[in-house]
C-alpha cells in the first residue's frame, strides 16, 4: 500500500490543482530521481576509470562482439542512442586510448569503432566493481527487483524502446 507520508504528497499535490494527474506526477517524477540516484552511483563507481556509464556500455557492448568493432551507426542503435552521443563517447574513448575509428575494410564509408587491448582489459575490471558496488545491491529488495523490472520492461515495450535493438 500507499505510506502515509505518500498519501499526504498526493493530496497535496491534489490541493495545488494536480488534480487527476497527480498520481502520474507522483510516479514519473519518482522514477525521474530515482535514475538520477542511480545514475550518481554508477558514475562515482566508474569516475576512478575514467568512463561514464555511456562510454562503459559502448566499451561493453564492443568487447562482446567477436571482432571488437562495429559501425559506428550500429553501436548507437544498439545501445539506443542518438548518433550525436557514440560520436561524443568514441571521441572520448578514443582520447583515452580505450577505442579507436578505422575504416570498414569494404564499404569506405562506414565508420567502424574498435575496442583496443587497453579498452578490453578495462572492461571487466570497470565491471566488476559496477556489481560489487552497485549492482549486487542497488538498494531494492529481490521480490522489489523483480516488481520493478516487470514493470519498467513492459513500460519500455509499450513505448518502443526494444524496436530494432538486436540489430
Amino acid at each position: 500500500g500507499v505510506s502515509s507520508a505518500a498519501s499526504d504528497v498526493y493530496k497535496r499535490q491534489e490541493d495545488h490543482g494536480w488534480g487527476a494527474a497527480a498520481d502520474g506526477m507522483a510516479a514519473v517524477t519518482a522514477v525521474m530521481r530515482a535514475h538520477q540516484i542511480l545514475l550518481t552511483r554508477v558514475e562515482k563507481v566508474l569516475k576512478p576509470f575514467g568512463l561514464t556509464f555511456a562510454r562503459f556500455e559502448l566499451l561493453a557492448l564492443l568487447s562482446f562482439t567477436g571482432s571488437g568493432a562495429l559501425p559506428m551507426a550500429k553501436a548507437g542503435a544498439r545501445l539506443q542512442v542518438h548518433p550525436t552521443s557514440v560520436t561524443s563517447a568514441v571521441d572520448r574513448l578514443e582520447q583515452a586510448g580505450l577505442a579507436a575509428r578505422k575504416r570498414h575494410p569494404t564499404d569506405g564509408r562506414t565508420v567502424l569503432v574498435e575496442i583496443t587491448d587497453a579498452g578490453r582489459e578495462l572492461v571487466p575490471v570497470a565491471a566488476e566493481a559496477l556489481n560489487s558496488e552497485v549492482f549486487s545491491r542497488p538498494g531494492f529488495s529481490r521480490d522489489d527487483l523483480a516488481a520493478l523490472t516487470e514493470i519498467l520492461t513492459r513500460f519500455r515495450q509499450d513505448a518502443g524502446d526494444f524496436v530494432g535493438a538486436g540489430s
